[in-house]
């Protein structure tokens, strides 16, 4: 992960963070300030610590282990364990979603926590050359340390849309009477563009990493034919077969569940499946 990329994510997390904080004020004045913060606190600590499980739960994901599905373990497991080896990494713990759609995450704070999960229909697709280069992509997010970041903006973003749900009802309470216009007005604002501001914030911190998850694919495997075929694919067969995924979760797969909806495609937290080619036709 490069310094520029670092810095960045950093300010976009602080600006989530100040908005969180703002929206607090903006409702209930100093106090909901302080409410803000303990928000910013709780759900910084419950993405840091649960995202992960809550991530498997959600899709009913089945230990990979050589007792547990072991046709699938025996072949996924050599190709993880090989690119671990090369990434300097411990081995995460694998996960079979019962899916038809084409997709794979990876989740977990650190990398001594890591869980990466494949659907059955990802598993189905590909080949095992384009099964490394998924899985490197995956393992590129747990090097860089990406699944933490993200997680902590996801729930940051979706605190701040809460907040900006009680604005709708409880806008402008401020502890003074001179300062409750202002509240008010305040308030008002954080209802309107709380929500978009925050998803867009999201989606720059989720897009980045993206890339990077994408060069390190390219560099580890040492062949990113292997993730263009991929990409190639899974843009085309998840359209065909949507998956039902949570919008708190999204963010983590290899690409964007296609759910049907425009709306939540016109916020995606992943750059166009196109540019991601382009940007790897260019390792060649």
């Amino acid at each position: 992960m490069t310094a520029t990329n670092t810095i960045k994510t950093v300010l976009l997390l602080g600006l989530l963070s100040a908005m969180l904080l703002f929206a607090g004020e903006a409702i209930a004045g100093a106090g909901g300030l302080y409410l803000g913060l303990g928000l910013a606190v709780v759900m910084n600590f419950s993405s840091s610590f649960f995202s992960d499980r809550i991530a498997l739960a959600s899709y009913n994901a089945q230990p990979l282990t050589e007792t547990e599905n072991p046709e699938i373990y025996r072949r996924v497991a050599p190709i993880v364990q090989g690119l671990c080896q090369r990434m300097g990494l411990p081995m995460p713990r694998l996960w079979l979603l019962p899916e038809d759609s084409p997709n794979a995450f990876a989740t977990g704070r650190n990398p001594q926590h890591a869980s990466v999960a494949f659907t059955v229909g990802i598993l189905r697709l590909m080949n095992d050359r384009e099964i490394e280069g998924v899985v490197a992509h995956e393992l590129g997010h747990v090097l860089h340390r990406d699944i933490l970041i993200s997680s902590v903006a996801a729930t940051i973003a979706a605190a701040i849309m809460f907040v900006s749900r009680l604005a709708f009802w409880f806008g402008g309470t401020g502890d003074d009477d001179d300062r409750g216009g202002g509240n008010a007005i305040a308030g008002f604002l954080m209802m309107i563009l709380g929500p978009v501001a925050a998803m867009l914030i999201q989606m720059a911190i989720s897009r980045s990493r993206e890339y990077s998850a994408d060069e390190a694919s390219a560099q580890y495997t040492h062949a990113p034919n292997e993730l263009i075929s991929a990409l190639g694919k899974l843009d085309t067969y998840s359209k065909q077969i949507p998956m039902e995924a949570s919008p708190s979760t999204a963010h983590l797969f290899i690409i964007k569940p296609f759910t049907g909806q425009w709306f939540g495609n016109l916020f995606s937290t992943h750059p166009s499946t196109a540019d991601r080619i382009a940007r790897l036709q260019q390792m060649r």
